[in-house]
This record gives C-alpha cells, sequence and structure tokens, in this order.
C-alpha cells in the first residue's frame, strides 16, 4: 500500500494481470491536502480502493481522511455488503479517535472491493464512485448532501447540483456520532472492460460524466484518461479551488470468469 507521497504528481501503477490502476491527488489552490487515498491488489487478486475527503481545520481534515483510508484498506474478506458494512465501521472508529474537544474532525469516504469479477463498493458523504462498462456510466453514487435532496425533492435538477449554493452542505460523513449510514452495492461483473472512477468533490465538480466516458474511451490507461481529464479539470477550477483527488480502475473480465461468477 502506499498512500500520501509527492501530492502534485500522477501516481503510477504496476500492471497487474486483468487489471490496472492509477490516482492523482492535489491540494488544489488550499494550503494543504485533506483528501487521502489508498489501495492495493492481494496474492490472491483480490483489490481495494478508497478516498476520502476531509473536514475539520487544524489539520484536522487531513487526518481524518488518513484514517479512514488506512482502516478501509486493510480489508481482508470477501467483496459484499457485509463486509463494507464492517470496513465503515472500524473507518468510523477510527476517526472518532482522532478526535478531541477542540476538532471535531470529520471525513467523506468512498470504497471498492474487487474479488475475481464481482464488485462491491459502497460511501458517505459527497465523495463519488462512477461505474462505467466498455465506456458507458452504468452507475453513479448519490451524493449525501442538501443539493441531492433538493434534487429527489424536484427543487433543482441534477446538472445544477455542481453549482448549487448547498452543494458542499454534507447529511452524512464518517465521525458523527450515530453508526456510519452508508449506501453500498454489488454486483457481477459481466464480459468486458470496466473502469471505477473514485473521486472527491474537487475532482467531479470540474468534470461532467459525459467527459468521464469520452476520456475513457479514447484512453488505453487509467494513466492516459486521467490525464485526459484532467486537462478538463485544469482549464475550469479557479485558482483558490479545493483539494481533487480521483483513483481510476480498469478490470477486464473475460467471458469464462464471468460465467464462473
Amino acid at each position: 500500500m502506499r498512500w500520501r507521497e509527492n501530492l502534485w504528481t500522477l501516481f503510477r501503477r504496476p500492471e497487474e494481470a486483468g487489471l490496472k490502476w492509477d490516482a492523482v491527488t492535489d491540494p488544489g489552490g488550499r494550503p494543504e491536502n485533506e483528501d487521502a487515498f489508498g489501495g492495493g491488489q492481494r496474492p490472491d487478486g483480490r483489490f481495494v480502493a478508497a478516498l476520502a475527503d476531509g473536514l475539520g481545520g487544524h489539520g484536522g481534515g487531513r487526518i481524518a481522511s488518513d484514517a479512514a483510508v488506512r482502516a478501509l484498506c486493510a480489508w481482508d474478506g470477501r467483496a459484499d455488503s457485509a463486509a463494507l458494512q464492517a470496513l465503515f465501521s472500524q473507518a468510523q472508529a477510527a476517526v472518532r479517535a482522532q478526535q478531541t474537544a477542540s476538532c471535531r474532525m470529520k471525513t467523506t469516504a468512498v470504497a471498492l472491493l474487487l474479488e475475481g469479477s464481482h464488485a462491491a463498493w459502497a460511501h458517505v458523504g459527497d465523495s463519488r464512485l462512477y461505474h462505467f462498462a466498455d465506456g458507458k456510466l452504468a452507475h453513479q453514487t448519490l451524493d449525501h448532501s442538501a443539493s441531492r435532496i433538493a434534487v429527489m425533492l424536484g427543487q433543482i435538477r441534477e446538472s445544477e447540483i455542481r453549482g448549487h449554493a448547498d452543494r458542499s452542505r454534507l447529511l452524512r460523513a464518517l465521525g458523527q456520532e450515530d453508526e456510519p449510514r452508508l449506501d453500498a452495492h454489488e454486483e457481477d461483473l459481466g464480459p468486458g472492460t470496466h473502469d471505477f472512477l473514485l473521486c472527491s468533490d474537487g475532482f467531479w465538480e470540474y468534470v461532467l460524466e459525459k467527459e468521464m466516458a469520452r476520456a475513457l474511451r479514447r484512453a488505453d490507461s487509467p494513466h492516459e484518461a486521467l490525464e485526459h481529464m484532467l486537462e478538463r479539470l485544469r482549464g475550469r477550477a479557479p485558482k483558490d479551488n479545493d483539494n481533487y483527488t480521483a483513483v481510476l480502475v480498469r478490470v477486464r473480465i473475460g467471458k469464462g470468469a464471468a460465467e464462473k461468477a
């Protein structure tokens, strides 16, 4: 596992059989990067990736996101909703253990588990996971935010979330007093190419879903796809933009592997 190293560079990852991944993180226009990510492939082929966007002053956000990602990447079980619930509970405990009277730090979190041709993922907050199948958007997590509620109530359109005044007002986060209320999903992956993009709001705010899909179709690797997306982000983000982080996982499922699932 590799955690927070050179914050301004694109991370290159060694290729695994049938699986490739890369990640980028940057403080943006802020003095400190409070995002964190981690991931890796087990000797038996199982894979985990996690990303978190910390909340809290005086460095608390960075501590919270690091604690959550380390807990989530400690996964060593099955790729299913029960495992995700246990991992997020452990991440919750890790964040709460870091809190002080003067800093009630919190963090968003999103995690992906892969076991053969089976995938499971979950999130809390507004860090997202996008699943693209053969270059087409197949699934997108829904933010736990006031702006998402506004969409559900018909007050704004989906396309208006990015510029909504309450977009950063979160309804769920790790570090709250109650047990984490995560949204989890799992499915068997069919034959083909599957791309999983985990990203903080500082990333998806400036890269549209259709642009993500176009970048994935054009690219031969996660590294190249992230470069295409970063071109969009850097052309739009203001100088004082938020930290941004993205993890892109590409897995190719053969027909035989899909039939065994």
